[in-house]
C-alpha cells in the first residue's frame, strides 16, 4: 500500500508545484532575498531546541521547496533535502542558488534513499507541516531517522495537530473527518492547489493520505529508539481552544530499553 500512496503522490506533487511556487512565494530570486532578511523567522519553532545551527549537520526529510533548509544553510548549516518532487527540488535550488548557500538535494522516496549510507550521519532530522500523512506505516520512517542521526542527534518533528485534523476546519484543512480514529487512506487535493488561480487547477493529480492519532506518533517515535523529550501543542491562532500544531522533540540514546511485551 506504501508502494502504492508513493506513486500517486509523486505524480501529483510534479504537476505545477513549481508553478504554485512562483505564484505564492515568487520568482527564486524573491524568496531568496526575503529569506536573506531573516533567516530565523521560518525556524521559530526549532531554534529554540538546537541552539545556533551553524556547523551543524541537518537532513530535512520531505523538506518540499526548502523554505526550511536554504534559511538553516543561510545560518550555517550543512544540510541535506530529500523529497520525492523534482519541481520542489527545482524551485528549491533556485531558491538556494539566487541566496548564495548550497544544498544537498536528493529526489526520492525518503523510505528509498538511494545509497543511503552514504549520507552518513546528522545531529538533527527536520520534518514539518504536512509529513505523516503520507505514510502507511510510521515504523519505517522513524527508523530511518534514528539509522540517520548520529550519537545524540535530535528529531524536530513539528506537523498538524490530529485533534484539528480531526474536528477543526482551518485555511489548510476544509474537510475535517470527525473521526479522530479514521486509518482509512483517503483520496484529496494536493496542498498546493489552493496556491493556483482556479483556472490552473485542471490537470491535477489527487493525492493520498491517512491520518495519525497522537498516540500512534508517540508510540512509534519511542519504539524506534529515540528517547521523546517534549510533545509541544501549538494552539489556532483564530481558535486558541484548539491546537493547531505540535511540536515534537526526541534525542538518540544509547539506552537499552526491557521489551515492552516480554
Amino acid at each position: 500500500m506504501q508502494e502504492q500512496l508513493a506513486r500517486a503522490n509523486k505524480a501529483a506533487w510534479e504537476t505545477k508545484a513549481y508553478q504554485a511556487w512562483v505564484q505564492h512565494h515568487g520568482a527564486p530570486e524573491a524568496l531568496a532575498e526575503e529569506l536573506k532578511k531573516d533567516p530565523r523567522h521560518p525556524l521559530r519553532y526549532w531554534l529554540k531546541y538546537t541552539g545556533d545551527p551553524s556547523g551543524k549537520k541537518v537532513l530535512n526529510l520531505l523538506g518540499s521547496h526548502g523554505r526550511k533548509a536554504i534559511p538553516l544553510a543561510l545560518l550555517g548549516a550543512e544540510v541535506t533535502v530529500v523529497d520525492i518532487s523534482a519541481e520542489n527540488r527545482r524551485y528549491c535550488l533556485e531558491v538556494a542558488a539566487a541566496a548564495g548557500v548550497q544544498l544537498n538535494y536528493i529526489c526520492s522516496d525518503v523510505l528509498h534513499i538511494p545509497d543511503e549510507e552514504s549520507l552518513g550521519q546528522f545531529d538533527y532530522v527536520l520534518m514539518e507541516f504536512g509529513v505523516l500523512h503520507y505514510f502507511t506505516d510510521l515504523k519505517p520512517l522513524f527508523t530511518l531517522v534514528n539509522r540517520r542521526l548520529g550519537a545524540d542527534g535530535r528529531l524536530l518533528l513539528t506537523d498538524f495537530h490530529p485533534f484539528a485534523r480531526a474536528w477543526k476546519i482551518t485555511e489548510t484543512l476544509r474537510q475535517p473527518t470527525g473521526n479522530y480514529f479514521d486509518d482509512t487512506v483517503r483520496e484529496g487535493e494536493v496542498a498546493f492547489a489552493r496556491l493556483l488561480p482556479e483556472s490552473e487547477r485542471s490537470g491535477l493529480s489527487s493525492v493520498l493520505t491517512r491520518a495519525w492519532p497522537v498516540g500512534d506518533i508517540l508510540t512509534a517515535v519511542a519504539a524506534s529508539g529515540l528517547y521523546i523529550r517534549t510533545f509541544e501543542e501549538i494552539r489556532n491562532a483564530a481558535d486558541p481552544s484548539f491546537p493547531e500544531f505540535y511540536t515534537l522533540i526526541a534525542d538518540k540514546t544509547n539506552v537499552q530499553l526491557s521489551p515492552l511485551n516480554p
